[in-house]
């Protein structure tokens, strides 16, 4: 076989680093403190984000059923943000996801912005679940 048709029977293997930014904002009505606990602790996570969560140190592992995620905190500013990496992301971007808390000084009203890496195909998909996931996040604090 000549070496194009090789290739071209070769399955395409997609690499994390193929993944491009999901930005999605939603407007808040909570203390920055009290939102940052939902996003940055054990217990505020297994609340909204998945079933279970276990931390030691800045690795969080994530359960949800049988199925077990490991992530690692790259930075976070309390009350302002927290990047986690997934174990897996072996991507060049620094974090896998991430939480941004701002708030307007004048009005006091809030913003969640989360940053998520994703495959293109799968963009409106992974939109769809981090928009029903915020929404259980928002019901749980009652924003």
């Amino acid at each position: 076989m000549d070496r194009e048709v090789i290739l071209h029977l070769q399955p395409k293997i997609r690499f994390m680093s193929d993944r491009v930014p999901l930005i999605i904002e939603f407007p808040v009505r909570c203390s920055a403190a009290m939102l940052y606990s939902f996003l940055s602790t054990p217990s505020g996570l297994s609340e909204w984000f998945c079933d279970d969560v276990n931390s030691r140190g800045d690795t969080y592992r994530f359960f949800w059923g049988e199925t077990e995620e490991v992530a690692s905190v790259v930075r976070k500013k309390t009350n302002y943000f927290i990047q986690y990496k997934w174990e897996h992301d072996d991507s060049a971007n620094r974090f896998s996801f991430e939480f941004r808390i701002d708030v307007d000084d004048l009005t006091g009203d809030g913003l969640l912005t989360v940053t998520d890496y994703v495959e293109p195909d799968e963009e409106h998909e992974m939109r769809s679940l981090w928009q029903s996931q915020i929404t259980t996040l928002l019901r749980t604090i009652g924003s």
